[in-house]
Order: C-alpha cells, then structure tokens, then sequence
C-alpha cells in the first residue's frame, strides 16, 4: 500500500494546456481598453508592448511573485502614458484586469485529467500550488480538490518551499506522505525535492532530464499517475 495521503499538482501546462487561454484572455483585455481607454494599446506592437511589460518588472521587483498586481501596474501604467488621470488608470486597471481574469479561466483540461482526478479523490487529500493566477476553484477540476494556494498569497513562487509547506499546514500531513505532480522540472520538481515531497514529473515531450541531481519519477500523461502514487510504499 502506497504511504502517500496528500497529492498536489500544479495547474498550468499540468491539468490544461494554459497558452490558448493566456492569448485568448489578453486579446479581450486589450479589447476593453481600445473601447474604454482609447488610445492605450493601439499603437503598441506586440513587441513594443513586451518591452514595456518587462519596464513595469525591472521598476517594481516587489511584485516579482505577485502576478496579479504586476498584470494591474502593468495596466495603470499603460493607461498614465496614455493621458488618463490616476482615478481613471486605477479604475481601469482594475475592469481591464477583471476581463483578462475572467477569460484566463476559460481553460480546457487534457483529456481524461476530470477521470483521473476522480479517481484520486476517494484515497487522497487533494491540493493545486501555482505560480500562476488560476484559480482552480473557477474551472471544471473544482470538486475535486481540498485546497489551493497561489505563490502570490505566500510571497514566494515556486521552487522556493513555502507554498509546498503550506500545503502540509492545511493537510495535516508530512512531507514523507506527499507528493508532488508538475510539469516544470526546476519549479515543480526541485522544489519538491526542497520541501520534501515525493517529485513527479509530468514530461509529455520526453524531454532530457536537464539537471545533474538524479532524474524524477517521471509519467509521460496523468493516466499512468494513479499506479505510481499506489506504489509508492
């Protein structure tokens, strides 16, 4: 019998293929700024307005794990070069990043990941640690899981432990009797391994283990996950 009682996963690239919903959510943002902040966005190439993102970064390092209010200094800033006042760039940034919110979790989950999540619930505390801003909750996978936590809401992202010793203080449970489930060999997989936690790691492109401590578990879909977790003894 497996001695793992606590699974955690991460989200994005792990239980959906997070791109299509990151592009799709920034186009309707912008779509709200050209209607209500005109002139915010329209002379920006993608290029240029990339630069201007990672201007917003280098100024503002204290918002480094905190993605969310990056994404709305990010938006208030654009809306200040524009010409709107301080009440208008606030307000602003704050619709414009509802919209972007509210179309990040239109996510499509990889096939069969729902069945297998079903699967784990009955014998498993379930939690999802993130470096993004989704919020599992507002997606299909909601039931199935016991907890979340975001980077942003301990101030560290991924492979730094705190979210993963989180993830013990609201189990109840130890490091030993967990496991780990991501994409990300430095994020997910080292930081695991940092916090205790059994490491495995999701690689559907069979990609080269690219670190010189010994490679991870590794399962190629989320199909072969309930197996190895039950022989984990």
């Amino acid at each position: 019998m497996s001695h793992i009682q606590l699974i955690t996963f991460d989200l994005d690239d792990t239980l959906w293929a997070v791109k299509p919903a990151l592009i799709r959510a920034e186009q309707e943002q912008n779509e709200w700024l050209k209607q209500y902040r005109p002139g915010t966005v329209e002379h920006h190439t993608h290029e240029s307005l990339f630069e201007f993102k990672k201007s917003v970064w280098r100024r503002h390092p204290e918002l480094a794990h905190h993605i969310s209010k990056m994404r709305e200094q990010t938006l208030y800033e654009l809306q200040i070069e524009a010409g709107y006042s301080e009440h208008e760039a606030r307000s602003g940034a704050k619709q414009a990043f509802e919209v972007f919110l509210r179309f990040r979790h239109k996510v499509k989950l990889y096939e069969n990941a729902l069945h297998i999540l079903e699967m784990l619930q009955p014998h498993y505390t379930l939690g999802a640690i993130t470096n993004g801003n989704a919020d599992v909750y507002k997606t299909d996978a909601a039931e199935y899981f016991d907890f979340a936590i975001l980077a942003e809401e301990v101030g560290a992202s991924k492979p730094a432990p705190l979210a993963f010793e989180e993830a013990l203080k609201r189990s109840g449970l130890s490091a030993h009797q967990a496991a780990h489930v991501g994409d990300h060999w430095e994020h997910d997989v080292l930081g695991a391994r940092n916090a205790g936690f059994h490491a495995i790691w999701l690689n559907t492109s069979n990609a080269y283990w690219p670190h010189d401590s010994e490679s991870p578990l590794t399962i190629r879909s989320l199909d072969e996950l309930p197996d190895l977790v039950a022989s984990l003894g």
